[in-house]
């Protein structure tokens, strides 16, 4: 089974195109509440309402020499039908890519992984030789920054725009998909007129301020399908005491459900 698949089976399986998003920030966690039992409750708690799970690395390297060890654990508790996708942001000349490749992969067992296209195809194609696996490439971010790059312009066509046609031409095997922020609306809807075949991962809704309603409408296809809807601290953090995980469930039930009102108007 490749990646489109297991993320197409699990968003129907949960009737959801949420992704709940893993950023345990030390200082935020309940009291008493390790880093690894704070992911396992959340995941427990709102794996039949996610189509995909999504850590983000750096979360996990701050915790110093055990967090990778931590970070693996939390991917294998989630449950084997929902995949995983390792919020990294790679980007390097190619034996370095190889090298983080493998460790995405291979040794952490994600099921895909966000990349940065800006060192070129060179960079990108470790990730893609694994055709059962999903590779997001970072077209036009949800940060107040993605501006000073990713909207300059050539030959009347800005960069995000260029940066999503290299990523057709280099889908071989079916297996990449973009990164596109809910915060930027309108390049959203542009991105997916141009490539309804894409999935396409979408952060910025909740606490950065995207509209959910226009991130829905704006990045399914044509089925209403195939737009990843992030959402991390709205979900995690809804609660910091002991009720955190059922507090994750509620908000992640009132996300799901407002999806797929969305989806269905």
């Amino acid at each position: 089974m490749n990646f489109i698949e297991k993320l197409t089976g699990a968003a129907r399986a949960n009737d959801s195109w949420l992704c709940v998003g893993l950023d345990p920030e030390l200082g935020r966690l309940p009291s008493g509440t390790s880093t690894f039992e704070f992911c396992r409750a959340v995941i427990e708690a709102t794996q039949d309402l996610a189509c995909a799970f999504k850590p983000n690395a750096a979360f996990f390297e701050a915790l110093g020499s055990d967090g990778w060890t931590i970070l693996k654990t939390v991917i294998d508790a989630v449950p084997k039908h929902i995949p995983v996708i390792l919020d990294a942001k790679r980007g390097d000349i190619g034996n370095t890519a190889v090298a983080y490749a493998r460790s995405a992969f291979e040794h952490l067992g994600a099921d895909a992984v966000t990349v940065n296209p800006y060192m070129g195809y060179d960079s990108v194609k470790p990730f893609t030789d694994y055709p059962d696996r999903g590779v997001f490439v970072l077209c036009r971010t949800s940060n107040p920054g993605s501006a000073d790059f990713q909207s300059l312009e050539f030959d009347g066509k800005p960069l995000y725009q260029i940066v999503a046609d290299k990523v057709v031409n280099w889908n071989t095997f079916g297996n990449l998909g973009l990164v596109v922020g809910a915060t930027k609306p309108d390049e959203l809807r542009t991105v997916r007129v141009a490539h309804p075949e894409l999935p396409l991962l979408i952060p910025g809704v909740g606490a950065q301020g995207g509209s959910l309603e226009l991130a829905v409408k704006n990045g399914v296809n044509a089925t209403g399908e195939l737009a990843i809807i992030n959402s991390s601290r709205q979900i995690i953090y809804a609660s910091y005491g002991v009720d955190f995980a059922a507090a994750a469930r509620q908000a992640a039930l009132n996300l799901r459900d407002q999806i797929n009102w969305y989806r269905r108007k």
